[in-house]
């Protein structure tokens, strides 16, 4: 069902939007994966994904918060493989911003990364998605219902990624689906000291199934909404464990 449509990931090469890649190629789709920084880890990603099939992957790099040139990142997608059936909306920034100590910076970046760059990306995206009949994947997270301590400007940015995800079905609907993908306790956080081993498992005790999540968990959540939810739209999946419903 997919093979030869045509997926543009954003923060697509590390972690679990290089997953969300990895599984989406495996079922025939064309890539275009979106990174900043990590480029040795971007060719490396494209050079496995193409020695399966050949010509398959592209790279761009660019910077989400350079407002300008997101609308050159779809177009770019459509002008290498000339049609775009799937946005996924991944990369996002986080680290912690306590009240008295955040900067107007960091919600230029917080916001513009997670929040302002998926609009934008969306709104270039919805005239090809439209004649596609394409869809749109937010990555959200659990935080956009569960605010996360010193996390504020990042949880605040997370709430809107789910608002994003149900305006955006109600308007460009009935073309286009738009969904969501809410994961819980996956990956933690690259940074130094964020979390000691205490804390992360406190984090996994609040889960239902006592365990910490995988990155596949979330791309097979992302296969399910572009290849098998024809009929849902406007929807937000919590692979989190059951940690979403803990009191």
């Amino acid at each position: 069902m997919l093979t030869n449509k045509v997926a543009l990931i954003t923060g697509g090469v590390r972690r679990i939007g290089a997953e969300i890649a990895k599984t989406l190629h495996a079922e025939g789709m064309r890539l275009v994966i979106h990174y900043r920084s990590s480029r040795n880890e971007a060719q490396a990603l494209q050079k496995s994904l193409n020695a399966i099939r050949a010509d398959s992957v592209v790279l761009i790099q660019s910077d989400l918060l350079n407002s300008k040139g997101l609308g050159s990142l779809v177009q770019q997608t459509v002008d290498h493989f000339q049609q775009l059936d799937v946005l996924v909306n991944n990369a996002s920034s986080f680290y912690p911003t306590p009240i008295g100590k955040a900067e107007e910076s960091d919600w230029d970046t917080l916001i513009g990364t997670n929040i302002k760059a998926p609009f934008f990306l969306s709104q270039a995206a919805a005239p090809y998605l439209k004649h596609t009949r394409g869809c749109i994947i937010n990555i959200v997270d659990i935080h956009a219902q569960r605010p996360l301590k010193e996390h504020t400007i990042y949880s605040i940015s997370k709430a809107a990624m789910t608002s994003l995800t149900q305006s955006l079905a109600h308007e460009l609907g009935p073309e286009v689906r738009v969904n969501g993908v809410s994961p819980g306790a996956i990956l933690w956080p690259e940074a130094e000291g964020e979390l000691d081993d205490i804390a992360k498992q406190r984090i996994i005790s609040r889960t239902f199934l006592k365990r910490q999540g995988e990155p596949q968990d979330i791309a097979k959540a992302v296969l399910y909404f572009v290849r098998d939810a024809n009929y849902v739209t406007g929807q937000i999946i919590s692979v989190d464990g059951g940690r979403s419903l803990h009191s």
